[in-house]
């Protein structure tokens, strides 16, 4: 049985549950259109930090943070476009403002369809209209993300995307990687290093990219928890970046279609011409073991 039930908490929170598998989503439209939550069977999927989530004046740290129309950030967070500098922040707005739910189904599966559309404020730090559809679709132990992006200028869109996924771990010892990529490049000394399915958890913060991917799939097996995590990519995402922070009980495992700064460099950059659009999609599954 598939429901979607709607409280009012801080924000208004959609809940999709597939109650024959114990499986349960959160999603918050009016916080950047975020998944907060994701639990099989009562176990907590995502990490998330509530005192965070409960300031509106700050980033969520947690639960599936969009990236777009940028992933990462840019050096003073400035760009040009035909000739005028615009002010874009680290990942971009949609994290920040509110979306709009414009479907939901129930049968036979439970998803929850949200857009965020170009207006105004977006406007002001990046000159373009769009509109974005993000489709949740959760069955049994797997989450779905299908997204279109629409261009609705009257000239080309240039854009990123990606997640940002916190995972809740509580001991990073534990942790098995299977990653399609034989060296990543570390985002912080800009240094490539072979990579041999390790990571130095001493470090007070990891934050690497992995971009010769060989494959549109990676997992992590979790052993402390006894959970394996399998995050498969369609081939809009020729990128992977771990991050994480020492004494914090999460590690990030993000498909980004664009390196950082791609607006201003060029590369991997998304360009949509006036009128087309452009599809992709991320599913995650969860098994315990």
């Amino acid at each position: 049985m598939f429901t979607i039930a709607v409280q009012q908490q801080q924000y208004k929170t959609y809940i999709l549950s597939d109650e024959t598998a114990g499986s349960q989503l959160e999603v918050v439209p009016e916080r950047g259109g975020i998944i907060t939550r994701w639990r099989i069977q009562g176990q907590e999927i995502f990490y998330l930090d509530t005192e965070r989530f409960a300031n509106p004046d700050l980033s969520v740290r947690g639960g599936n943070p969009i990236l777009f129309p940028i992933c990462g950030n840019i050096p003073d967070n400035t760009y040009t476009h035909n000739g005028q500098q615009y002010t874009l922040k680290q990942h971009g707005f949609a994290r920040d403002l509110p979306w709009e739910v414009t479907d939901q189904v129930t049968q036979d599966k439970v998803s929850l369809t949200l857009v965020l559309n170009s207006n105004e404020q977006t406007r002001a730090v990046y000159p373009f209209d769009f509109q974005v559809l993000f489709t949740y679709e959760l069955q049994g132990n797997t989450l779905e993300i299908r997204q279109q992006y629409k261009n609705l200028s009257s000239r080309s869109l240039p854009f990123s995307t990606g997640f940002h996924p916190y995972f809740l771990t509580v001991d990073k010892a534990g942790l098995e990687f299977e990653i399609p990529s034989q060296k990543y490049q570390d985002q912080i000394t800009k240094e490539i290093h072979p990579f041999n399915g390790n990571f130095d958890f001493s470090r007070d913060e990891i934050d690497v990219a992995f971009k010769q991917l060989t494959s549109q799939s990676a997992s992590v097996t979790d052993n402390s928890r006894k959970l394996k995590l399998t995050l498969d990519y369609s081939n809009k995402y020729p990128i992977l970046v771990f991050w994480t922070l020492k004494g914090k009980d999460f590690y990030c495992l993000e498909p980004w279609s664009a390196p950082r700064n791609s607006l201003n460099t060029g590369e991997n950059l998304t360009v949509l011409e006036p009128g087309s659009s452009y599809t992709a999609s991320v599913r995650l599954t969860a098994d315990f073991f």
